[in-house]
């Protein structure tokens, strides 16, 4: 006859594997989760452009466009920054990478992955994996926050601000500096 006690750890030993099983299936579909929100937003956001591209010009209130490379007049100006609400866009914009171009121009996430890996650089240290990353600035280290830091760098690679010479380990690219921009 078996032991109840022998019983009882079978019947937790089933539940373990069970509840870990469920935690991998969670873990991956908010991966799948987190993609698929980043793929809907872009799409959101393409809507909206291509509807400011077919939109009048005196409906979007943008009647001239300063050429390229010249400054804005100050009316321009002055109703160019009274039309920008205050608080970040939630999908921000990341630039190309020029030498002067300063790291402001970057929202705040994007910001704190320059800055950890120019510290990196600064101890001589090596490249970062997104895990790492996601370590460093006190994220669980899950699949879906990892994701997120992930879509975050190549973006960033692609960009020109950092580079990654070997499959997931980010570096700052050449002549990226710190904070201020510039070389």
């Amino acid at each position: 006859m078996p032991s109840v006690v022998g019983l009882l750890e079978q019947r937790e030993l089933g539940a373990r594997r069970r509840v870990d099983e469920l935690r991998e299936t969670a873990d991956r579909v908010q991966a799948e989760l987190a993609v698929a929100e980043r793929e809907w937003k872009e799409w959101a956001i393409a809507c909206s452009r291509v509807g400011e591209v077919l939109a009048p010009a005196d409906e979007s209130g943008q009647d001239h466009v300063p050429a390229e490379g010249t400054a804005p007049t100050d009316e321009e100006q002055t109703a160019k920054t009274s039309q920008v609400p205050t608080a970040a866009k939630s999908k921000s914009q990341v630039p190309v990478w020029r030498e002067g171009l300063a790291w402001s121009v970057l929202s705040v996430d994007y910001q704190r992955i320059l800055q950890a890996l120019a510290d990196r650089a600064r101890l001589h240290q090596g490249p970062l994996t997104c895990q790492e990353m996601a370590a460093v600035f006190g994220m669980d280290v899950v699949p879906a926050r990892v994701e997120a830091v992930r879509s975050k760098a190549k973006r960033l690679v692609a960009r020109g601000w950092l580079s990654e010479r070997q499959p997931g380990r980010f570096t700052l690219a050449a002549g990226v500096a710190g904070p201020g921009g510039g070389s």
